[in-house]
């Protein structure tokens, strides 16, 4: 039976562990973490990973394999070339807690500040198919966080003080344009959400697992839409004129 060699990280403290080698033995349809799991079972019982569905949907198997933030259970073993030697560390933007596992309850917190669903009280849930295929793209996330590893204001610069990250624009989308909804979140997006530090490099949606197309479709639109509300000299006139409305 052929094996891999996977050099995984192990350690509590972020900089200061250490990487293992472990041989695994491979058979057809394996994936990454099938072997972290022969792992755990053989060699190393204490070794630290978050997961649940082996799926793909449930977005808790986050790790960065052989540099690139993906999802373990996504990872196909035989997509490495024989012999190649496969690196698993955890995603690098959030605090390490240990081995495979981090902290992503800021994720959680930049949730709480977003404004949710806000209808008329008396709103027609009836509107057109495109309205519906335009929002549901943004139903997709499974909260698997590589979108906020890959992204290099959080990840680089460490500014989770001043941006939401690609993920709170996808769900921030998701509201604003739904047909229904009445709330104008232009102003959380210019402050407290951050969208002008983000430089539209597309990072976040080549590594997202649903294929959403974050930076095409969430966040130059809400982009689009802070220029229009707070930049566009045409709007400020008419604003000036006859009123904020």
């Amino acid at each position: 039976m052929p094996e891999a060699t996977l050099k995984v990280f192990r350690g509590n403290v972020a900089g200061s562990g250490e990487y293992q080698n472990y041989k695994v033995p491979i058979e057809a349809g394996m994936v990454v973490l099938d072997a972290i799991h022969y792992i755990q079972q053989n060699f190393a019982p204490d070794l630290a990973v978050r997961w649940n569905c082996k799926a793909a949907k449930c977005g808790s198997c986050s790790a960065e394999v052989n540099g690139k933030p993906s999802l373990m259970c996504k990872s196909r073993m035989d997509k490495f070339a024989e012999g190649e030697e496969i690196l698993v560390e955890p995603i690098k933007t959030f605090p390490l807690v240990k081995d495979l596992v981090t902290d992503v309850k800021w994720n959680y917190e930049c949730n709480k500040k977003i404004p949710p669903f806000t209808p008329k009280p008396d709103a027609d849930f009836t509107f057109y198919q495109e309205d519906i295929d335009r929002v549901q793209e943004f139903r997709k996330c499974i909260e698997c966080f590589l979108c906020q590893d890959v992204c290099h204001v959080l990840r680089d610069h460490e500014r989770t003080d001043a941006f939401y990250g690609p993920r709170f624009m996808v769900r921030i989308a998701g509201l604003e344009m739904h047909p229904l909804d009445t709330l104008n979140r232009a102003g959380l997006l210019k402050d407290a959400a951050g969208i002008g530090m983000c430089n539209i490099t597309k990072c976040c949606t080549e590594v997202c697992p649903e294929d959403i197309h974050i930076t095409d479709n969430a966040i130059i639109p809400l982009k689009e839409r802070v220029v229009d509300e707070f930049y566009d000299p045409v709007a400020k006139f008419f604003k000036k004129v006859f009123g904020a409305k």
